[in-house]
């Protein structure tokens, strides 16, 4: 009472360490619900989804789009293992609990999707060395149909009308952007002599064969992952984690077979003035391609798996314009078309499997 009269509060009476722990509690307890709020946000999950997948497309684009670059297989090396080290430092902290013991047996089963992986981020970036980030959007759609005509095979069934219509704006839209590109190019080089023509469109020709690999082995491991993953029973960590963890040694035998390690040429790939960016680029993308793994897992349980169907097909539009942006990629009307189309054919194949028509 005489405390209280004299203007000292209850809790000032109470020890210094007891105080200063009923803070903390308070300050990790505000922590914790901001924490819960923000993953349970379909908004905040949709737009870190939307930003991941971008930049990752982004970075990936500056770094393999130097005059002389010829060192994709060591730079999917390094991003395998900022990756592999990313997850066990999770997973050493805490942030990820469900990430299962090493197992040789299955490393063994996985080996097979990890082959089709590296084939798939390798011929992705060599597409990206010599497309513009459009139009290596826009020609992604086209593994949808792959997948779709794959299922029909391996499980049976058939493709519903809507998504027949999807698919028919998918390719009417890469068909667009490559003649788009052709005319850009073939326009481009007016004036100059005809091997600055040949050698444009001897560079996009490159790409178009790199894109179509990429395309089959996109859904070849896609369709193989939902086989094996049955087997295996990982989730979506564990898939992460044998997908950097088993790239590394076969994308690093890759390098050394096929690669040059001369001082001379890494001088090339790596020139002074942009070194430092360069590593920013590979740590980032590394770290990157992690945080896209968690990301669509948060959007999926966040909304709904119809939602992010939906963002999947909205967000080809943002990137292809950061693509433009960033890139200077031309724009032409075919060039626009092309990228409107293909967001439109996203929008009607994410309607065609939200209502199964």
């Amino acid at each position: 009472m005489a405390s209280a009269r004299n203007g000292v509060s209850k809790d000032e009476l109470l020890p210094v360490y007891e105080r200063r722990s009923q803070r903390d509690g308070d300050i990790s307890g505000s922590v914790t619900s901001f924490a819960s709020t923000i993953g349970n946000n379909a908004g905040a999950a949709v737009l870190a989804y939307c930003l991941s997948s971008i930049s990752m497309t982004l970075v990936n684009k500056y770094v393999v789009s130097g005059a002389s670059w010829n060192l994709s297989f060591l730079y999917l090396a390094m991003q395998s293992f900022i990756g592999t080290v990313a997850i066990l430092a999770c997973k050493k902290t805490g942030l990820i609990q469900n990430l299962a013991l090493f197992d040789l047996k299955k490393a063994q089963t996985w080996l097979p999707i990890s082959l089709l992986l590296v084939g798939m981020i390798y011929t992705g970036n060599k597409a990206l060395q010599f497309l513009s980030v459009p139009v290596y959007t826009i020609f992604k759609n086209l593994t949808i149909i792959v997948i779709a005509y794959g299922e029909v095979l391996m499980v049976g069934g058939g493709v519903k009308p809507l998504a027949l219509l999807s698919f028919g704006l998918m390719v009417l839209s890469s068909v667009v952007a490559a003649w788009a590109d052709v005319r850009n190019a073939t326009t481009a080089t007016v004036g100059a002599s005809s091997d600055s023509t040949a050698a444009a469109l001897s560079a996009l020709n490159a790409g178009y064969a790199w894109m179509g690999t990429n395309v089959i082995f996109s859904a070849s491991y896609a369709l193989g992952m939902r086989r094996v993953i049955k087997k295996t029973n990982f989730d979506n960590w564990d898939v992460m984690f044998y997908n950097n963890l088993l790239s590394i040694p076969i994308l690093l035998l890759a390098s050394v077979l096929a690669e040059d390690w001369s001082s001379e040429n890494l001088q090339r790939n790596f020139p002074a003035e942009s070194r430092q960016s360069l590593f920013i680029g590979i740590l980032y993308s590394g770290l990157a391609a992690v945080f896209i793994s968690y990301c669509t897992a948060w959007c999926v349980r966040a909304t709904s798996s119809t939602t992010y169907a939906m963002v999947g097909a909205l967000n080809k539009l943002p990137l292809a314009v950061a693509g433009i942006v960033f890139f200077a990629a031309p724009v032409t009307f075919g060039s626009v078309s092309a990228i409107v189309l293909g967001f439109i054919s996203g929008l009607v194949y994410a309607r065609a499997k939200s209502t199964g028509a």
